[in-house]
């Protein structure tokens, strides 16, 4: 079993549903009292959402690069960023260090694929839905037709995901604003919707969605667990 090398912290609770599920998958495919083999450094999401607010991409790059070393130093077989918005700097940290970083955006866009789907709705923090990192991966490597909410809308959602959802608050409110603007997508002609942000599974299910959604956290922990036993997952792209 390879181990696998979290960076999380970002928001811590939704690196505890990684870590959950990283075990959860290990002992569903292998049985009895196995567990998966896991490093994980975790960073104080207040210095991270700072630099975030400030525009310093290049300071958190490097956090996240000195991060990533810490863990292949740790004996990590590969990394995993345990949040959409820091796959920004995904390519330098995947520079900085010889083992494998497994993209987030991968192992959803290859499922996405594999249902017979094109045209997905994209639900995340400004960075990701307005920035380039993410949309252009899926759509230039995997083929995809990427929509995401009006101006209005998308400052709903980035609002509730850091207002709220990072703090540990989940709103009846919020879920209402939320599938009001899935409903809005759908309306545009998504068929499906991303959660490209790993606290949005805290927040909607699938019952508050009349299309079918892709939980981002859930698709790259399971990717994770077949890494690490020797799998490698399928470029789509």
């Amino acid at each position: 079993m390879k181990t696998i090398g979290l960076i999380g912290g970002m928001s811590w609770d939704s690196t505890a549903v990684y870590y959950r599920l990283v075990n959860d998958g290990v002992r569903r495919r292998l049985g009895g009292l196995h567990s998966a083999r896991c490093l994980i450094w975790s960073f104080d999401f207040a210095e991270i959402e700072q630099l975030q607010r400030a525009d310093r991409w290049d300071d958190a790059a490097e956090r996240m690069i000195d991060a990533a070393r810490r863990l292949e130093r740790g004996g990590a077989d590969f990394v995993m960023i345990c949040t959409n918005t820091m796959h920004r700097m995904a390519g330098d940290v995947q520079a900085a260090i010889d083992i494998p970083l497994l993209h987030i955006a991968d192992p959803t866009a290859a499922r996405i694929r594999a249902d017979g789907l094109r045209r997905v709705g994209l639900l995340g923090t400004a960075f990701t839905m307005e920035q380039d990192f993410y949309r252009g991966r899926l759509t230039e490597r995997h083929g995809l037709d990427v929509l995401v909410p009006d101006a209005d809308d998308r400052r709903t959602v980035h609002r509730v995901i850091y207002e709220e959802l990072v703090r540990g608050r989940v709103l009846p409110d919020s879920r209402r604003a939320y599938r009001a603007v899935i409903e809005r997508l759908r309306r545009r002609g998504a068929r499906a919707i991303i959660l490209g942000c790993t606290e949005i599974m805290l927040l909607i299910g699938p019952d508050d969605s009349p299309v079918p959604l892709y939980d981002t956290t859930a698709l790259h922990a399971e990717a994770a667990v077949t890494m690490s036993l020797g799998q490698t997952f399928p470029d789509e792209g």
